[in-house]
C-alpha cells in the first residue's frame, strides 16, 4: 500500500522476473561490448595479456556497469514506451560505468589500463547494445500498428502540430487494437507528404471527403485547439459531408500546461463553433472589489445570475444573497451553493424586484457592498404580448434595486444588458435601453458606481435558440428559423459572467461596457450545424422558415452610431461612449415609481417608450441596420 500511495510500482512476483531478465540481458550484453571493443581494436587476435585481465576480472567490471545502470534508474521504466528520453538515460548510465571502470583500473590495478580505444569502443558498442536492447519492444509495438482487429476504428486526426502528435501518442498507447491511426491531415505545405510518429501527412483539409472514401476513415478526431470559430466551423462542415464519426480535442483554454489525453476527446459541440480567444482575466482586482464583501445577485437562479453566483463565490464574500421571485429557482441555485461552498454564507431571499419594499428591507437588513442585477424579462415576443410587465420589472425594477443601493451606501451596481437595447424595435430592447439610462443618471448623484454591461445571446441560457433547437431536434424535427438572413452574436455563459465580473472591477461610474462577442453567426447554419452534430442530415430534420416575429430584428448590434466605443485595460472589453440623456423625463419617471404609477397598457407602454426613444417605433416600422460590421475601437487618451 505504501508503495503504491508513493507512486512507485509495487514489488511483485513479476517485477523480480523482469528485474532478473533485464540483469541477465545485461550481464550478456556488457561482456558482449568488451569482448567485441577487445576483437576490433586488435583486428581479431587480442594479445593474451588484456584477454587474461578482462577474463580474471569481467566479473567485476560486469558489476560496475550493472551498479551504474540502476543508479540512472533504467531497471525501473516502462520500456515498451521508450523515446528519446529513455535514449539520453541509456548514454548517461553507459558513461557513468565507462568512468567507473576506468577509475577502478587506476585505483585497483596499479594503473594497467587497457588502451583507450578499447574503453572508447566498448562505450560505443554498450549504447547500441543496451541502448536496442530498450527500444526493441517499442519498434516491436509499433509494428503492430497496421494490423486490424474486427472491432478497429481506422482514425484520422485533422491538424500534425503538437496538439495532434500528443493525440496520436495517447491513442497508440492507450487504445491499441480499438484503434488504427491512418495519418495526419494538415494545411501546411511543408508537412504534406511528410512523415510524424510514422504516420503520413496525407493531406490538406480540402482532401478530408476524398480520404475517408479512400481509406474507408471511421473516426475523424480535430486536434486544432487554437483554431477559430470559422475555422473549426469549416473543417466541421467538410468532416460532415462524410459518414465518417467526428470528434475533437476540447479548445486551448480547456487544457492545462498543453497536457491531451484522449479521455479530453469528445462530440464537436456548438460551443466549439464559435471558438475565441481564451478570456483572461485579472482575478487579483477581481477578488479585491468581492472577497469579504456582502454580494447581492437579483435573477440569482436564471441562466447568468446562477453563473454570476458560482463566480462570485469562488472569490471568498463574506455573505452571498441569492434574490429572485421564482421559489424553485432560489432552492436550486441555493442547493447548489451549499453543496459546492459549504464555508460559504449564503442567504436565499424570494423576492420580487417589482416590490419596493421588499428591496429596501433587503438593502438595509444585509447591506450588500456588490450588486449584480440580472433580474430582468427577456423573452421578446413575450414582452410584446405584454409590454407593461416589461417597463415594470425591467426599468421600474431595475430603478427599485439601484436606489436602495444608493441610499445604503453600497459601493458598485452592475446591471447585466442586452445588445437588444441598441436600436431597439422590441418592447424588450427598449426597456433594457431606459434601464440603461437610468443607472447612468443615478451615477452622477450617487457615491454608489453604476455601470451597465451589453452582450449579445448566451449558449444554452433558458429561452435561447440553442435549446429550443435541441428540442425540436429531440421531436423529430422540423427546426425553426424566423429568417434565414437572421443573424446573432454568441458566447458561452462562463465567458460571459467573466467578463461581467471582470467590468465591475474596472468601474469608474456611468459606463455602459460592451462585451466582445466575436463574430456573429447565422441562425440558418447554426441550425444546420446541430442537426448534423446530433447525428442528423439534413432531409431526416429539416428547417421550415416560419416568418419574423413581433419585436424582431434580423441582426443585433452593441452600440448606437453615436455612441462608439474607446478600449478598456482589457481586450475584450470596451465603453460606449456617454450620449445625451432626457434628464427631465428620466427625474419625472423616478417619481413617478416612488409613487407606483407605471404603464398600463400597450398605449401607454410605447408612449411612455417614446418619451426616451422618440425613433422607437414596431418592428413593421423599423429599418434593417445597414451593416454588422463592428465600430472602430478608439483608443483611450493617457
Amino acid at each position: 500500500m505504501a508503495n503504491s500511495a508513493s507512486g512507485r510500482e509495487p514489488i511483485t512476483k513479476h517485477r523480480w522476473i523482469r528485474l532478473a531478465g533485464l540483469l541477465l540481458v545485461d550481464t550478456v550484453l556488457v561482456n558482449a561490448a568488451m569482448m567485441g571493443a577487445l576483437f576490433i581494436r586488435f583486428e581479431g587476435t587480442v594479445p593474451s595479456m588484456h584477454w587474461e585481465f578482462y577474463r580474471t576480472n569481467a566479473l567485476f567490471f560486469t558489476s560496475l556497469w550493472l551498479v551504474s545502470l540502476g543508479l540512472l534508474g533504467l531497471y525501473n521504466r516502462l520500456w515498451q514506451y521508450a523515446s528519446i528520453g529513455e535514449l539520453v538515460s541509456v548514454i548517461g548510465a553507459v558513461t557513468l560505468g565507462s568512468g567507473f571502470v576506468v577509475g577502478s583500473q587506476y585505483l585497483f590495478f596499479n594503473g594497467f589500463v587497457q588502451p583507450r580505444s578499447v574503453l572508447v569502443l566498448a562505450w560505443m558498442l554498450n549504447i547500441i547494445l543496451i541502448g536496442g536492447s530498450r527500444l526493441i519492444w517499442r519498434l516491436y509495438r509499433d509494428g503492430r500498428r497496421a494490423v486490424k482487429g474486427a472491432d478497429c476504428r481506422d482514425v484520422l486526426i485533422v491538424g500534425a502540430g503538437d496538439a495532434g502528435v500528443m493525440v496520436a501518442k495517447d491513442m497508440d498507447n492507450h487504445y491499441r487494437g480499438d484503434v488504427r491511426l491512418l495519418g495526419f491531415v494538415d494545411d501546411d505545405p511543408e508537412k504534406q507528404g511528410k512523415k510524424l510518429l510514422g504516420l503520413p501527412v496525407l493531406g490538406s483539409r480540402a482532401d478530408v471527403t476524398q480520404l475517408v472514401e479512400r481509406y474507408r476513415v471511421d473516426e475523424i478526431i480535430i486536434a486544432i485547439p487554437s483554431a477559430t470559430g470559422s475555422e473549426i466551423r469549416e473543417i466541421v462542415s467538410l468532416c460532415q459531408e462524410t459518414d465518417a464519426a467526428v470528434k475533437i480535442l476540447p479548445g486551448i483554454f480547456d487544457l492545462l500546461d498543453g497536457n491531451v489525453t484522449v479521455s479530453q476527446i469528445r462530440d464537436v459541440q456548438v460551443e466549439d463553433l464559435l471558438g475565441r480567444d481564451p478570456v483572461k482575466v485579472d482575478l487579483a482586482s477581481m477578488s479585491q472589489y468581492i472577497a469579504d464583501q456582502v454580494v447581492l445577485v437579483t435573477g440569482a437562479g436564471g441562466s447568468i445570475g446562477s453563473e454570476l453566483c458560482r463566480q462570485v463565490a469562488g472569490f471568498r464574500p463574506a455573505q452571498l444573497l441569492l434574490l429572485d421571485v421564482c421559489e424553485n429557482n432560489v432552492y436550486d441555485i441555493e442547493m447548489e451553493m451549499r453543496n459546492c461552498f459549504p464555508k460559504l454564507d449564503v442567504v436565499p431571499l424570494v423576492k420580487d424586484v417589482r416590490d419596493r419594499a421588499s428591496v429596501d428591507g433587503v438593502f438595509k437588513f444585509f447591506g450588500p457592498s456588490v450588486v449584480f442585477h440580472a433580474a430582468a424579462h427577456k423573452h421578446v415576443p413575450l414582452m410584446e404580448s405584454n409590454p407593461e410587465e416589461a417597463i415594470k420589472n425591467n426599468v421600474m425594477g431595475t430603478f427599485h434595486v439601484a436606489q436602495a443601493a444608493n441610499l445604503n451606501g453600497a459601493q458598485r451596481f452592475v446591471l447585466i444588458s442586452t445588445d437588444k437595447a441598441v436600436h431597439p424595435t422590441s418592447v424588450m430592447g427598449a426597456s433594457k435601453r431606459v434601464a440603461e439610462m437610468l443607472i447612468q443618471h443615478m451615477d452622477a448623484t450617487s457615491r454608489t458606481r453604476y455601470v451597465a454591461v451589453r452582450f449579445g445571446n448566451v449558449l444554452a441560457s433558458r429561452g435561447s435558440v440553442v435549446p429550443l433547437f435541441k428540442k425540436q431536434i429531440a421531436a423529430g424535427g422540423p427546426l425553426t428559423v424566423t429568417d434565414s438572413r437572421m443573424m446573432r452574436y454568441f458566447m458561452t455563459i462562463p465567458e460571459a459572467v467573466q467578463l461581467v465580473i471582470q467590468a465591475g472591477a474596472i468601474a469608474n461610474g456611468g459606463e455602459i461596457f460592451v462585451l466582445d462577442m466575436g463574430e456573429p453567426v447565422k441562425i440558418m447554419d447554426l441550425a444546420k450545424s446541430l442537426i448534423r452534430l446530433s447525428g442528423f442530415s439534413l432531409d431526416e430534420i429539416p428547417v421550415k422558415i416560419t416568418g419574423m416575429r413581433p419585436g424582431e430584428k434580423l441582426f443585433e448590434e452593441l452600440l448606437t452610431a453615436e455612441e462608439g466605443v474607446d478600449d478598456t485595460d482589457h481586450s475584450r472589453i470596451f465603453v460606449a461612449k456617454p450620449t445625451d440623456l432626457p434628464t427631465e423625463q428620466l427625474d419625472r419617471t423616478m417619481r413617478d415609481f416612488v409613487k407606483g404609477c407605471v404603464p398600463q397598457d400597450a398605449d401607454e407602454t410605447e408612449a411612455y417608450l417614446r418619451c426616451f426613444l422618440p425613433a422607437f417605433r414596431p418592428l413593421e416600422d423599423a429599418e434593417v441596420p445597414a451593416s454588422t460590421q463592428k465600430p472602430v475601437v478608439q483608443a483611450r487618451e493617457g
